[in-house]
Formats: structure tokens, C-alpha cells, sequence
């Protein structure tokens, strides 16, 4: 490819989120027990009920170790040739230069390869409670905001990120998503202020802030205010807002069987897309094939059951939908996630379903 970032015309820029977790670091083995990666969930994780599809297992790019070149050009082939336009890596950067799981990023960045479009988006929340797989009470290590010196010091070391060629860019300026901009508003604005200072000093147009929402109808508003250029909306949970019977019943499911919080996918994917909202040109939509957090909180998961390749590719066409009429570098939609395996939230192939998902996704983007 001569120009990595090239994208065709008229087309939906799908930017899949990549987990960074599939190699083993001396903190995971301090935490959760010497070589623990994200396939140690997986490979533990067991049927909770009559036709509960677990454990999930990779196929064709198997139990993967990030550290390896080759497995990551294959990523990269394979997202390629489904029409996904490049990887969203999340980096985590806990404030004083402490950083964990940069290695594949690095590594790619170093080595120019796999020669494939790519962009960042920060972490920043401590590691603790029920989405790690602890007991709410346990701060594994906390995300911190010391200060000017540190914004600084993160700048720069993505600094070579923003300059590579294969940096995804939106208006001429480099994508850089922000997780949870709200957990400490006032120290991000100080960020964002000093970052967009340092990138005219460094000769770029500017940064491209994302943020990341899960409840847009609350703080969309408050993003836009803190100067964010667009928003990612996250529609997992909207079914509980826009239609609680279906919450109600599956809790009460839930304790009556001693099973965790089970939902048809076919049920919550009708409110995924917001069409009126989602056709925002600042709102970014996203795309989620499945979703069960099982391989790591067992019955105390919340479990999308049934997702099919059929029914992804109607979510597909409804993102699609929403990205109609934004203007050509704005038709973007984020996919959660490329390889979130113990979240049973992926497009790489399993032994069930192979490459139908990522099969449904280019059909859906091609249409």
C-alpha cells in the first residue's frame, strides 16, 4: 500500500478497538499469578447455563503472544481484507511515566510494520473492581493526574505516534481518543490545553479529541463544552433506559436460576443506534458484535446471548444508516472490540463462527 491511510471514496472508515493485554508483564503475574494474560480468562471460562456459548477459542490466529511480529502482520491482513481501516490500540499511561502493556504498540511503532493504519486511545482509569475481575475495594494501580510536567512527558512519547505515516488522522489531525474524560474534567482540559500548544510547536494541525461515553443523553453536552471534537457513543447498556423490562426480567431470571444477567442480543441491539442522535457529525457510533464478561466475573457477568453473524450484520447496516450523509472523513465507526476475548466481544475468528463476523461487517460497509 503505498498510502496507508488512503480510504476510498464514500466509504465508512471502521476503526477497531485492540486490547494490548495478550502478553505476559511482571505486574499481571505479580497480580493474577506468573505468564497471566487475557487468554487465562479465556481458556478457564465454562458454560453458566443451557446454551451458553463458552468458552470462546480463537481459531485461526490461535493463542497468540503479542510480542510475536508475525502474529501481529496477520492481524493486520486479516482486518485489511474485511475492510477495517485501521487499529484503535489502547494505551495506558497512569500518570508520572508509569505505563503498562506498551510493548506491541511499541514494537509496531519501531519496526514500521505491519504496515497498516493505527491511532491511540487512552485508558484513564485505575485498574480496580468488577470490570478487573476484583472485588470492588481493590485498586490494582490508580490512574493519577500530577500535572503539567507530566502532560508534557505523555505528549512527547506519543509524540512519534501523531508523526508516523500510518497515523489515522480526521481533518489533517491526528485521532486521540480520551476514555473517561469526566473522571477528573478539570486536569484533562489542563491536558488537552497543553497538548494542542505542543502540537503547533511540533507541525501538526492540531488534535483530533475523541471522547468516549456510555450514557451520551447525560454527557455529550459536557464533552462538547470541554472542547472534544467529537464524541464515541457506546450504546451497550441503552436497552436499560429505553426499555427496563427487559432489565427487570433478566435480573429476576438471574436470581431465580443463579445464573448471571443474561440478555438477548437480538433484544438490546434495537437500541445500539441512536438514528437521530447517531447522525451527529461529532457523535461517532459504534459497532458491537457480542458481548460476555464471564471469563472473568463468572455469575456475576451481564452476558449478551445469541449473537449471531446474522443479527451483526443488521447492527451493521443500521451504524451504516447514521453515517449516510456526514461528510467523507467524518463516516467513521469505531468496532468493540477486535480482541476483547475475555468480554466475549471480538471479530477475530473462533472455532464457532470462524470469519462470519468479520464476513457481516464487510458486507454491511460495503453496501
Amino acid at each position: 500500500m503505498s498510502n496507508p491511510v488512503q480510504k476510498a471514496d464514500g466509504k465508512v472508515r471502521v476503526i477497531a478497538f485492540y486490547l494490548p493485554q495478550f502478553h505476559p508483564i511482571p505486574e499481571n503475574d505479580e497480580w493474577w499469578g506468573k505468564g497471566f494474560t487475557e487468554w487465562t480468562n479465556v481458556a478457564k471460562a465454562k458454560t453458566l447455563f443451557p446454551g451458553h456459548y463458552q468458552p470462546k477459542l480463537p481459531a485461526d490466529l490461535g493463542f497468540y503472544d503479542l510480542r510475536v511480529p508475525e502474529t501481529r502482520e496477520a492481524q493486520a491482513d486479516l482486518a485489511r481484507q474485511y475492510g477495517i481501516e485501521g487499529f484503535l490500540y489502547w494505551h495506558y499511561w497512569f500518570g508520572n511515566g508509569k505505563m503498562l502493556l506498551e510493548r506491541p504498540f511499541q514494537e509496531v511503532l519501531e519496526s514500521g510494520k505491519p504496515d497498516f493504519p493505527f491511532c491511540l486511545g487512552w485508558a484513564n482509569e485505575s485498574w480496580a473492581g468488577f470490570w478487573h475481575g476484583t472485588n470492588d475495594r481493590e485498586i490494582l494501580i490508580e490512574q493519577k493526574y500530577p500535572g503539567k510536567d507530566d502532560y508534557i512527558a505523555h505528549f512527547n512519547k506519543v509524540l512519534p505516534a501523531f508523526l508516523d505515516k500510518r497515523y489515522i488522522k480526521v481533518d489533517g489531525k491526528p485521532l486521540f481518543m480520551i476514555y473517561r474524560p469526566l473522571n477528573n474534567a478539570p486536569e484533562i482540559l489542563n491536558m488537552m490545553s497543553i497538548w494542542k500548544e505542543l502540537a503547533a510547536a511540533n507541525g501538526l494541525e492540531g488534535i483530533y479529541f475523541v471522547s468516549q461515553t456510555y450514557s451520551p443523553d447525560d454527557e455529550y453536552a459536557k464533552m462538547k463544552e470541554m472542547g472534544f471534537d467529537a464524541v464515541n457513543v457506546v450504546r451497550l447498556f441503552d436497552f436499560e433506559e429505553k426499555k427496563p423490562s427487559i432489565k427487570k426480567l433478566a435480573k429476576l431470571k438471574a436470581k431465580l436460576l443463579h445464573r448471571p444477567t443474561v440478555v438477548e442480543y437480538r433484544k438490546a441491539a434495537r437500541w445500539f443506534v441512536d438514528k437521530d442522535f447517531d447522525s451527529r457529525e461529532d457523535v461517532i457510533p459504534t459497532m458491537i458484535p457480542n458481548w460476555d464478561h464471564s471469563p472473568r466475573t463468572g455469575k456475576k457477568a451481564f452476558i449478551l446471548h445469541n449473537s449471531t453473524p446474522e443479527y451483526f450484520a443488521e447492527h451493521v447496516s443500521d451504524v451504516v444508516d447514521v453515517l449516510r450523509d456526514k461528510p467523507e472523513e467524518h463516516k467513521i465507526a469505531f468496532v468493540k472490540s477486535w480482541n476483547e476475548w475475555a468480554e466475549g466481544n471480538y471479530l477475530e475468528p473462533d472455532l464457532k463462527f470462524g470469519t462470519q463476523y468479520l464476513e457481516a461487517l464487510q458486507r454491511g460497509i460495503s453496501e
